[in-house]
């Protein structure tokens, strides 16, 4: 099944779109990424930056960019996903986190056009290799973006509303159910992206951010059902 593609003025808006709003928030929250910098090379040695190894349009690797949240040299190919009380997240990364400001530094991706304001969330690169499917594949006919379906969805994320159950580790319990769902999303997105729909996107996480971060929230139980790979986007939908 191959995806719908809009017509040439949907990617000539979407990329004049990105430019004028990466570069306005980064005017914006500059104050916020000084500090941010600050205390996240106060807080623990390492550097400020993150750069995470993540698929592209059409696959190709780039380099995301994040505020370090996590210790120097804790990475590892099994412990790609962190888990919602990882023991490698600094106090200061923590807030970070449940305060998305670990995220801002992607705008610069965004304007060097590795990144969209709004597409599904970049995926690890390596996870991308080995576990995706053909049909899953298709997901990255399009930029990957900052604001995603999934993550309006399944706010804060998928890890707090499903965590892995005793037993099984973080990234096993994430190949297994959360990337088969998101990917079933983003497949969706392309399927159906349009100017209307990112703008419906963004607006949702805009309220998610500066609502439901200062409201606890109420986990969600994740169906059997919209954890199995979707072969198609009205199988994700049904």
């Amino acid at each position: 099944m191959s995806g719908h593609r809009p017509g040439p003025w949907y990617f000539v808006t979407k990329r004049a779109f990105d430019i004028v709003v990466s570069g306005a928030m980064l005017l914006l929250t500059s104050p916020v990424l000084a500090i941010a910098a600050i205390a996240t090379k106060l807080s623990s040695p390492g550097p400020v930056f993150y750069r995470a190894k993540r698929a592209g349009l059409y696959g190709r690797p780039f380099s995301m960019l994040k505020f370090r949240t996590m210790r120097q040299a804790s990475d590892a190919p099994d412990r790609k996903i962190t888990s919602e009380r990882d023991d490698r997240i600094t106090k200061t990364g923590a807030l970070l986190r449940k305060l998305k400001i670990d995220e801002l530094p992607q705008f610069f991706n965004v304007m060097r056009g590795d990144m969209s304001i709004v597409g599904p969330r970049p995926e690890d690169f390596d996870l991308v290799q080995q576990h995706y499917t053909e049909e899953q594949m298709r997901s990255l006919d399009t930029r990957p973006g900052i604001a995603c379906e999934a993550e309006v969805r399944w706010y804060p994320d998928l890890t707090f509303h499903d965590p892995a159950p005793p037993g099984v580790s973080a990234q096993d319990h994430y190949i297994r159910r959360h990337m088969p769902l998101q990917a079933g999303l983003a497949v969706r997105y392309v399927d159906d992206r349009s100017f209307a729909g990112d703008i419906s996107i963004l607006l949702r996480t805009a309220w998610c951010v500066l609502f439901h971060s200062c409201v606890p929230q109420r986990r969600r139980a994740i169906e059997e059902a919209d954890a199995r790979p979707a072969r198609n986007a009205a199988e994700v939908s049904a």
